[in-house]
């Protein structure tokens, strides 16, 4: 059987990563592909504790992960999520969508560590068939959160944003991941944005 491919929806907070990554899943149904959604942090054991932190949950109120301790979080969330559930999927042959991977510990966890570090304990994460960069202006993406009416989580702020912004945009252009990266303009209307990312998967699958 034809192993599946892996598609990534990456971006900064208020981006779109989730609205998009819900409407590509849709769209490819439609087309008739077999294909799975899915998002990290995930929805497993490890990656529900990452949530729980990054929300401020009560039970972490004396903890003191630090840069460090929530890189190694993201990392062990994602080798359980790809062994329970992208990996077999990929084998059946599906395309898995996935609203964040690889690229979001890069971008995220390298403002407070070594991003070569980062990298080293993410070695064992395959790379994505095809990644789709979801690009705005920071004050853009932080009204969108605004307006979402919940708590912002650890990294919604405005600095961090931008820094975030240029972690992405940096890879996007290095020689190590812009191959199979394409970069799309998330300022425009979500109906734009999303047949842009179709169009942009059509074409490589």
């Amino acid at each position: 059987m034809k192993r599946g491919k892996l598609i990534a929806l990456e971006g900064i907070d208020g981006s779109g990563t989730t609205t998009q990554a819900r409407l590509l899943f849709r769209a490819l149904k439609e087309h008739g592909h077999q294909v799975q959604m899915t998002s990290e942090p995930s929805r497993g054991p490890v990656g529900r504790l990452v949530r729980a932190y990054l929300q401020g949950n009560h039970q972490f109120a004396d903890a003191r992960l630090g840069a460090s301790g929530l890189a190694l979080l993201f990392a062990a969330d994602r080798v359980e999520h790809l062994c329970r559930e992208i990996n077999p999927r990929l084998a059946a042959g599906r395309l898995v969508v996935t609203d964040r991977y690889l690229l979001s510990s890069l971008a995220y966890q390298s403002l407070g560590c070594d991003p070569a570090w980062v990298e080293s304990i993410n070695r064992n994460a395959p790379r994505p068939d095809l990644t789709l960069l979801l690009d705005l202006p920071v004050p853009i993406a932080l009204k969108r959160v605004s307006q979402r009416g919940v708590e912002r989580d650890l990294f919604e702020k405005l600095n961090l944003q931008k820094r975030i912004r240029k972690n992405y945009l940096r890879l996007a252009r290095s020689p190590k991941y812009r191959k199979g990266m394409v970069v799309v303009n998330a300022a425009a209307s979500i109906k734009k944005v999303s047949e842009d990312i179709l169009n942009s998967v059509l074409e490589r699958i």
